[in-house]
């Protein structure tokens, strides 16, 4: 039994370092919000952007309720949150097809790399910002 007991051990350990070096490399807490730096040059988030517009503009034509389209602009904020995936939280400049000036939108998207996946939880125009008087 004592055998057994020599090999539990460092193959426990062997499965369970990886959460550990992963839940480090993570800034904060551990399914915490992170702010992303540089937002306007990173590709990655400007590509999810235009998705969530897309997704946006897709399920209103599914709808047929006579929102109008909207065309992107650019991601202005993001954050992102670990949990089964990458939830994205993004502040989204977009005007809409008919020519009105550019609004901003928070978009909600969850990202699942390993099975190539993504889904549009959240998408509403930002609510206007609170006036300090």
């Amino acid at each position: 039994m004592a055998k057994h007991t020599k090999l539990v051990i460092p193959l426990l350990l062997l499965l369970v370092l990886p959460f550990f070096v992963m839940a480090a490399g993570i800034r904060g807490k551990v399914g915490g919000r992170t702010r992303v730096k540089n937002v306007k040059e990173n590709q990655e988030i400007q590509e999810l952007g235009r998705y969530c517009v897309r997704e946006y503009n897709r399920q209103l034509q599914l709808k047929a309720n006579g929102s109008t389209a909207l065309v992107f602009s650019q991601v202005v904020e993001a954050e992102t949150q670990v949990i089964s995936g990458i939830k994205y939280y993004l502040k989204i400049s977009a005007a809409t097809r008919d020519g009105a000036p550019a609004r901003t939108f928070e978009a909600v998207v969850v990202v699942k790399p390993w099975v190539h996946s993504k889904e549009l939880l959240n998408f509403a125009p930002s609510p206007p910002p609170k006036s300090t008087k």
